[in-house]
């Protein structure tokens, strides 16, 4: 663990492009190696944590949690890799931000699926945490 946290990449706070990108490519990185703990340490773990996908809204951690084990890391179930691209952060007030990006999971040399996304974020302590994620896979 302390390899982990001596090897991370420095962002200078006050920075909410740098530091919410940074969160990302974790994220991505946490989903890459099957670490679904690891990616959803960044959405904030209460009840209003909320998630709206082709129509449908989720609301809190705990639910958004057991839909990505159930359909992306149950035991021998295939997960794409994922990268995040186009992310653009406007910050709202000191403590919270919009971000908009692009979501692409891939399957060696395909694309299986792809889309824009919309995070709102809080900042708490030195961290920001998702509190709103809105993705919209693109059309097949």
């Amino acid at each position: 663990m302390l390899l982990v946290a001596c090897t991370a990449p420095k962002v200078a706070p006050g920075n909410p492009q740098a530091e919410i990108s940074t969160l990302l490519e974790r994220s991505a990185a946490d989903w890459n190696h099957g670490d679904l703990s690891g990616f959803m340490n960044d959405y904030a773990k209460d009840s209003l944590t909320s998630y709206v996908t082709r129509g449908h809204v989720q609301y809190g951690w705990q639910a958004l949690y057991d839909r990505y084990q159930k359909t992306y890391f149950a035991p021998g179930q295939h997960r794409d890799s994922l990268a995040f691209t186009e992310v653009r952060v406007r910050p709202l007030t000191p403590d919270l931000a919009l971000c908009t990006a692009r979501f692409e999971l891939r399957r060696g040399d395909s694309v299986t699926a792809s889309g824009p996304f919309t995070l709102v974020l809080q900042k708490r302590g030195d961290r920001w945490l998702i509190l709103h994620d809105h993705t919209s896979p693109d059309p097949k």
